[in-house]
This record gives C-alpha cells, sequence and structure tokens, in this order.
C-alpha cells in the first residue's frame, strides 16, 4: 500500500502548523506500512477540528455527534471485527461529554485505537479552556486562569485498565508513526494521547515548550509491562514530559465475550435465527 491511496480530492481547512497534519500523515503511513486496505479499516470522528479527519483520509468513515466516538466504534467492532477500527476524538470530544463513555471502553478492552488530538484547548470554537488545559491557563473564559485540575488521559486510562496506553507529540511523527503502529495491532483498548500544538489559540504549549520537554520511554529502559512505574511516568508534567508507550498488557479483546462471535462477524452470519427457544424462555 501507498499512502497516496488513502488521500481524498477534499480541501484542507486545518489551520497551517496545526497539529492535526502530522496525526493525519503518519496514521496514514502507519496503515500503509502494515498494509491495510481501505476497506479493512473504519475512522470514526467526533466533533472539534479532529473531526474533519474524516473527509481527509479514504477509508470507511463516520462524523458521530459530539463524544460519541467510542459507542459507536464499539458497535462497528463488534458487528465486525475483522476491521481496523480507528477512533479519533479532541480532548474536548474525549474528555468532557464523552468521557463517561472512555473507562467501560478501556476495562472492556474493546479492540480498537483510540487517538486523542490533544491540544489542551477548545481550538473549533475558538479557544475555551479543555478538560486537559492546566490549571493557570489563561482564555477568553478563564481571563484570572483556570481553577480546575486538569484531566490526564494517561492516568484515567491506567485506571479504567486499558490494555495498551502510550502519548506521542505532532513534532516526533517517526515516534508517532511506530507507536500508532503499535496501538493498531495490540489486540484490544489502545490509548495513544497526541500532544498537537493549536498554533492559533494555544500560545502556551507551542512546539518549543514540547520540544524544550519531551524525552522518549524507550531511550531510558522503561518496563511498559510495569504498571506502578507507567503511572508514575504518566504523572510526570513539567520540565520533562515523557513520549512512548507508557504501558502494554495481553489480555483478550472484547469481541471474545460474545459466543456467537466464536461463528464470524455479525455481518457474514445468517439474519434467520430460531426464535422458538428463546419465546419459550420468556412465556
Amino acid at each position: 500500500m501507498s499512502i497516496k491511496e488513502y488521500d481524498t480530492p477534499a480541501t484542507n481547512t486545518w489551520c497551517p502548523g496545526c497539529g492535526n497534519f502530522a496525526i493525519l500523515m503518519t496514521v496514514k503511513q502507519a496503515l500503509a506500512e502494515l498494509g491495510l486496505a481501505r476497506e479493512e479499516v473504519v475512522a470514526v470522528t467526533g466533533i472539534g477540528c479532529h473531526g474533519k479527519l474524516t473527509d481527509y483520509i479514504n477509508v470507511n468513515g463516520i462524523h458521530t455527534i459530539h463524544g460519541r466516538v467510542l459507542p459507536v466504534a464499539t458497535a462497528i467492532k463488534t458487528a465486525n471485527h475483522k476491521l481496523t477500527v480507528l477512533g479519533f476524538s479532541g480532548d474536548g470530544d474525549a474528555f468532557n461529554i464523552g468521557i463517561g463513555h472512555f473507562p467501560h471502553a478501556a476495562r472492556r478492552n474493546v479492540n480498537m485505537t483510540y487517538i486523542i488530538h490533544d491540544n489542551l484547548i477548545y481550538g473549533l470554537t475558538t479557544g475555551q479552556t479543555s478538560p486537559t488545559s492546566k490549571q493557570g491557563f489563561v482564555t477568553k473564559t478563564s481571563p484570572r486562569g483556570e481553577w480546575s485540575i486538569a484531566i490526564n488521559p494517561l492516568t484515567q486510562a491506567l485506571t479504567a485498565h486499558a490494555s495498551f496506553v502510550a502519548r506521542t507529540f505532532a513534532g516526533e511523527p517517526k515516534q508517532m508513526k511506530e507507536v500508532l503502529k503499535q496501538a493498531i495491532e495490540h489486540e484490544g483498548f489502545a490509548l495513544v494521547d497526541v500532544l498537537q500544538p493549536c498554533v492559533s489559540f494555544n500560545k502556551v504549549n507551542t512546539y518549543q515548550f514540547y520540544k524544550d520537554r519531551v524525552y522518549k520511554l524507550e531511550d531510558t529502559g522503561h518496563d511498559s509491562g510495569d504498571w506502578d512505574m507507567a503511572y508514575q511516568r504518566a504523572e510526570e508534567w513539567g520540565d520533562r514530559i515523557p513520549i512512548g508507550v507508557f504501558y502494554r498488557e495481553e489480555r483478550p479483546g472484547y469481541e471474545h465475550n460474545f459466543p456467537v462471535l466464536a461463528e464470524g462477524p455479525l455481518v457474514d452470519q445468517s439474519l434467520v435465527r430460531d426464535l422458538e427457544k428463546l419465546f419459550k424462555e420468556y412465556m
């Protein structure tokens, strides 16, 4: 596969310099290097700047309502577990209205990759604080600084028992591609939180901000099988910010919970069922 095969004729309207461009490029590269045909992949997007991604990548796509990426992606994967399902959310879409779905998708170990376009701000609506905005962050809706403590996507995922937890940075596309490939190949729920600068409205968490702070976990001898170590690393934020694979655990994906799926994907099974036994059970 060539990344050109995933291109679409849609005009890209993201702000020049937006970190979403790196996410789009590396997702295409990861899919191409894994040899996944367009019809084998489904992309699900929510509301936010990230939501345009389904216009820009030539795979099966569905653009759903605010915060509902995970239930839609879960339904798609359950109906046809042969598909590679990628969920895309912004930090607001994922961790504000969508946070109710997050721990359940993680604990159920739904076999999908969930990619967070995390710019620590609401970009589409021109720069309000988001759930991941750091305490003290000044915006038009928080002129005295954000009062609340920020949500940490990584610790949320770890405490919800996600089986793959990673963070990448849009300014390190080579590492991001390799992490995405690992996440896509992983059986189970894989979170990839992407530090993605918003060049229009977030003047604090810029490319230079991250370049001065990020370090790669693979360069430190980090043990991704150690949950406690992963949690400690996930709490780091300040002069040093870790990126890479924090945690990985092998356990069966959600589809193994349904005996009927042992016969194959629901879409390949006959719609004709003998309901007599079921009727007698409830008579």
